[in-house]
């Protein structure tokens, strides 16, 4: 037994010697360089454009195997401007050979000097990045084989050890020349130390960006024999353009098989303004405010994998407003979202497009078009659950604070309960269904204001004196459609408007009742502004297909009430109302009382929403004064009796009707 194990060993050692005897011999015997034409034919005759290596290639076996060669140049299909596609200075790579042997790969030295990459697409949309498909023909899939033995599911290989691992100056560049961009990435170097299966792996990029900064440092694993199915830790810090700054830590699991990943995303403050002008563009959102859009910051910790995320911890800076948000979202197909968003206060005026920008409209779509057609299917297949509370908010110039608003959707139908919030020394209480089942949507709203101060309300959000006092107000609408128009002609529902102990600006509605002439611009003119002062108004009112109907509307003041009656045309926004005096007490009273005599004088209002015109009832005003001064009198009563009375009467308000044409 003894010398049987003798010779083996003797045998073996023999073997070894030989093999690397061999190993470093050969090279000086064989001339690898010989073999380098028809290595450069078969690559270019493989991609179909020019390669060629222009060094010799440096080859050696022990103790490392190793290849190194200089100038190598691949090039473009014919067509391209640019004549190379890729091209590397210098390269080399030394692997030790003896551990290979036991599935250990050592690597010395993997070192990549200069690469350079041009990407351009064509004129034409050709890509110089394409190399072709494979010829037409019937595909047969390769035979499914299972894996076995000690490496299945990992490498195939039991250890990994990288001593030094670098592409330096490099440079990436991209050529769109259909559009005319070009962007180029230089100085492009990565390092890769430590390099194993077992400890992290240190990282270090760098690079320009159209001559901007670029870096990523960190560490990423230990990745384990098996990469792909284990669990990977991160930990890496993102530097760019001077400008921002970004760091992502935690793990991916099972990468290649059912992804999962717990990280956390730190983006420090930074100006998206100054990013985009180190770039070298423009901004490419116009806002009122220049100065928005110049502070943002972003943290926020998510765990999920390819059928659902959570989001938690979220902290988003947006100039001087500040979000704290966290959410959930599973099987994406027919996403299942929750949500809940903090804002402590935005002005979102300062978001909004310039004034200039914001008159335009968008073209009107051709009768019968379906490019306004929204698809709801996505919504349909949602499920919703949010919340969101906003401590102040201005929008279009009004101001509110105090917003909360519940928002549940299921199957298409999407409930807006409750929703409340504050404005002007008030408060409004909504609740609304969003219908989206069918093609056409539907909306019920129901909404309650109590105590809101309309003056300010009107003056901040239209810039209009139009009515003073404390306003409260129940609604209760119906509408289908997505679309202003189609909202309008559909909209059905009924309500009450309350003001109380206030005003209607730039209408003097008891003057134009007493005084015909005076106040409907026949008297002399007043510099001082016009306005009806009452102590309330009352808007009780119904609206069927977008006609707006007010059988009794009223307004008391200390000496009158005031009856209206009429319509508004939502669509066409035209106005048909009368307004009625009736007297309280006295027309005397305030003043000197000559000033207050006058016949009541009925008013009609006409005219549009941007133009309302008032006029007085001229034809109620003679038929009222031919009755109590004519009719009526005893005189007439004694000569004529009331059958021919009735029969003067038509007349006379025919040739009335006749001579006033109202």
């Amino acid at each position: 037994m003894g010398k049987g194990f003798k010779w083996v060993l003797i045998i073996g050692g023999g073997l070894t010697i030989f093999v690397i005897a061999s190993l470093i011999i050969i090279p000086f015997f064989v001339d690898i360089n010989k073999y380098k034409p028809e290595i450069e034919k078969r690559v270019a005759e493989a991609t179909g454009r020019p390669f060629t290596i222009g060094s010799d290639l440096d080859l050696s076996l022990f103790p490392f195997a190793g290849i190194k060669f200089s100038n190598l140049r691949l090039g473009n299909p014919q067509g391209f401007n640019e004549k190379e596609f890729v091209t590397i200075k210098d390269f080399e790579v030394r692997v030790k050979l003896i551990p290979l042997i036991s599935k250990e790969v050592q690597v010395k030295r993997f070192i990549m000097n200069r690469p350079r990459i041009v990407l351009v697409k064509h004129k034409t949309g050709k890509t110089n990045w394409d190399f072709g498909k494979k010829p037409p023909g019937k595909v047969t899939p390769e035979p499914k084989s299972t894996p076995s033995g000690p490496a299945a599911g990992g490498l195939p290989i039991k250890k990994l050890d990288v001593g030094e691992f670098a592409i330096t100056e490099g440079t990436l560049v991209y050529i769109d020349q259909t559009s005319g961009l070009r962007n180029e990435v230089s100085d492009f170097t990565l390092k890769l130390d430590d390099v194993s299966f077992d400890r992290p792996i240190k990282m270090s990029f760098s690079a320009s960006f159209d001559k901007k900064p670029i870096s990523l440092e960190g560490t990423i694993g230990p990745v384990g024999r098996d990469p792909a199915r284990g669990t990977i830790p991160v930990d890496l810090s993102l530097k760019a353009l001077d400008e921002l700054e970004a760091v992502l830590k935690g793990q991916i699991v099972n990468p290649a098989g059912k992804l999962s990943f717990d990280i956390k995303i730190d983006v420090k403050e930074f100006s998206p303004r100054k990013l985009v002008e180190a770039l070298g563009q423009d901004f490419p959102v116009a806002t009122k405010d220049p100065k928005a859009l110049n502070k943002v910051a972003l943290s926020l910790g998510a765990k999920g994998g390819v059928t659902n995320i959570s989001i938690s911890g979220g902290s988003l800076v947006l100039d001087d407003s500040k979000l704290t948000f966290s959410a959930k979202a599973k099987e994406y197909t027919k996403p299942d979202i929750a949500f809940e968003f903090n804002l402590d206060e935005i002005d979102l005026d300062r978001y909004l497009p310039p004034a200039s920008e914001e008159k335009k409209t968008p073209e009107a779509s051709a009768p019968g078009s379906k490019k306004d057609k929204t698809d709801f299917a996505p919504l349909r297949r949602m499920v919703l659950d949010g919340r969101i509370n906003i401590g102040k908010l201005k929008v279009n110039n009004l101001k509110t604070h105090d917003i909360v608003v519940k928002i549940t959707g299921k199957r298409g139908i999407f409930n807006l309960k409750p929703a409340a919030l504050k404005l002007y020394q008030g408060e409004v209480n909504l609740g609304s269904v969003f219908n989206v089942q069918k093609d056409v949507s539907k909306a019920t709203i129901n909404l309650e204001t109590k105590n809101v101060q309309a003056g300010p309300l009107l003056k901040d959000m239209m810039d209009k004196d139009i009515i003073e006092g404390t306003a409260s107000a129940t609604v209760a609408l119906r509408f289908t459609g997505d679309t202003p128009d189609a909202i309008k002609k559909t909209l059905n529902g009924k309500g009450q408007l309350l003001f109380d102990n206030g005003a209607i600006i730039g209408v003097d509605i008891p003057s134009m009742v007493r005084n015909v002439q005076s106040a409907f611009g026949y008297g002399e003119k007043v510099e001082q502004r016009p306005k009806t002062d009452f102590s309330e108004l009352k808007v009780p009112f119904t609206i069927k297909n977008g006609l707006f109907n007010t059988p009794g509307s009223s307004m008391q003041s200390p000496l009158l009430r005031l009856l209206a009656a009429g319509k508004a045309h939502l669509v066409k926004e035209t106005l048909d109302f009368r307004i009625e005096p009736k007297l309280v007490a006295t027309i005397k009273g305030q003043g000197d009382a000559d000033q207050h005599k006058g016949v009541l004088v009925p008013v009609l209002v006409t005219g549009t929403f941007s133009s309302p015109k008032f006029r007085p009832d001229l034809k109620a005003i003679a038929e009222e004064q031919l009755k109590k001064q004519v009719l009526e009198s005893d005189e007439v009563k004694k000569l004529v009796n009331k059958e021919e009375v009735k029969q003067v009467e038509d007349k006379a308000k025919g040739l009335l009707k006749g001579i006033l044409g109202q």
